[in-house]
């Protein structure tokens, strides 16, 4: 975080609250952190791409479905958990047809999976879940579920692809300052990280909420 003033980077997030909050919209704005790097080439270099969590969660209104087996089914329905719940015989049901597999991913942002299931999940899905792009994530009987969906709201993922901008959601307007500023600091320094020259292919980076403007903080 030394390239970036701590008095810019709060004066940012405090105006990013202060006006998501007079605009008095029914439901939270995400606050999003924008990247524009320098000194990068994507077809020659190697693109990176890593997940981190954050330590506060970013996105509440995420949704989650859990394809679970018999153990974790009866523990998500007595736990009362706000997420899907799917199972082994609702994938064979798919029959592996692309337009069934398509729609059934497309109905939550993120998938888990019971860790005695996630070796079966490709042959019910087929060739079609890495199109997809939303390969579940494993959970064992030792994980605390209501953990994990936390972890999960908390998670962003940076990744390089063929242009040289990238966009994390990092909060929400509902957060507390301090809150959304110990998320923004973390993303950035983690992205950091993951360049070959570090800050030196920074080259902008904003913060905004989903309808805000756009507000530099370097």
């Amino acid at each position: 975080m030394s390239r970036i003033n701590t008095n810019t980077m709060e004066n940012a997030l405090s105006n990013v609250l202060s006006d998501a909050r007079l605009s008095k919209r029914k439901h939270a704005e995400s606050v999003e952190l924008h990247v524009n790097l320098k000194n990068y080439d994507p077809s020659k270099d190697k693109r990176f791409a890593g997940r981190i969590v954050l330590p506060n969660i970013a996105k509440p209104r995420m949704s989650i479905c859990i394809i679970a087996d018999i153990v974790h089914y009866e523990r998500v329905k007595k736990s009362g958990l706000d997420v899907g719940l799917a199972n082994i015989e609702d994938l064979k049901k798919l029959n592996k047809n692309k337009k069934l597999v398509k729609k059934f991913f497309a109905s939550a942002d993120v998938f888990l999976c019971s860790s005695t299931l996630i070796k079966t999940i490709p042959r019910c899905i087929g060739p079609h879940l890495g199109r997809v792009g939303k390969f579940p994530t494993s959970i064992s009987y030792d994980e605390n579920l209501a953990d994990r969906i936390a972890e999960a709201k908390s998670t962003v993922r940076f990744q390089l692809k063929k242009v040289l901008c990238l966009g994390v959601v990092v909060g929400h307007t509902e957060m507390d300052a301090a809150s959304l500023k110990a998320n923004t600091v973390r993303a950035i320094n983690f992205l950091v990280s993951l360049l070959k020259k570090r800050w030196l292919n920074i080259k902008s980076l904003y913060v905004k909420s989903t309808f805000g403007k756009p507000i530099r903080l370097m």
